[in-house]
């Protein structure tokens, strides 16, 4: 019985990197439909999202399982019920790369923000990207030194989207209405999507080390 219960444990694991694996496709789609104007690769993110959603569902009904029939307890207990806390943020995660997508495709043939502006989302996508590629790792190992770099590079993320607020906000601002809303949700999808992963990167570090990491101030 233990060696199946450590192995359905292995699987939830396995499912976790899985999913985590179409969350990065999905944020590097996204961002080079956004920034590219690619809007057959922002309707392959759209529809993908349906792919997240399974796998994150299919996940959570391993997982309650798992605590229905083996009623883990200690350090088991907490890797299935995080296994559902992560499975919740990876599925907003892809639900982020799905809302930059569809704001491309709704801007099409046009950019979604202005040109002062493009830089700086070519920057945070780029960032955006990494982090979730990190968190495939991270997910795959345990390794907390990826966590602590997830940290960091959400600091880039949060200083990026305070810069596209600050230039929308600012004196010298020449866009039309609809720029400042698609620039600010743009830059808000951005940061969230960082948000989640650091989120996610927290559980780890404390599955890995039974310490938990404290919100930032």
């Amino acid at each position: 019985m233990r060696e199946v219960f450590q192995q359905e444990l292995a699987e939830v694991q396995e499912r976790l990197v899985e999913i985590a694996t179409l969350v990065a496709e999905s944020i590097d789609n996204a961002t080079r439909a956004f920034n590219e104007v690619n809007v057959a690769l922002a309707e392959q993110v759209i529809e993908d999202d349906d792919r997240i959603d399974a796998a994150a569902a299919e996940l959570d009904e391993l997982a309650i399982n798992i605590l229905a029939r083996q009623q883990p307890v200690a350090r088991d207990l907490r890797i299935v019920v995080s296994a559902l806390r992560i499975s919740a943020s990876l599925e907003r995660m892809g639900d982020m790369a799905e809302h930059i997508a569809q704001l491309s495709r709704y801007r099409f043939p046009d950019k979604v923000v202005p040109k002062s502006l493009r830089p700086t989302f070519v920057e945070m996508g780029a960032v955006d990207v990494s982090i979730a590629r990190k968190l495939v790792e991270l997910l795959r190992t345990e390794d907390t030194a990826i966590a602590e770099e997830i940290r960091n590079d959400d600091d880039k993320v949060d200083a990026l989207h305070l810069s596209v607020f600050d230039k929308v906000l600012g004196e010298t601002w020449k866009g039309e209405a609809i720029d400042t809303v698609d620039a600010t949700l743009a830059s808000r999808y951005h940061e969230r999507f960082a948000d989640h992963a650091v989120s996610i990167a927290k559980k780890v570090q404390y599955l890995a080390t039974g310490d938990w990491v404290p919100a930032d101030d």
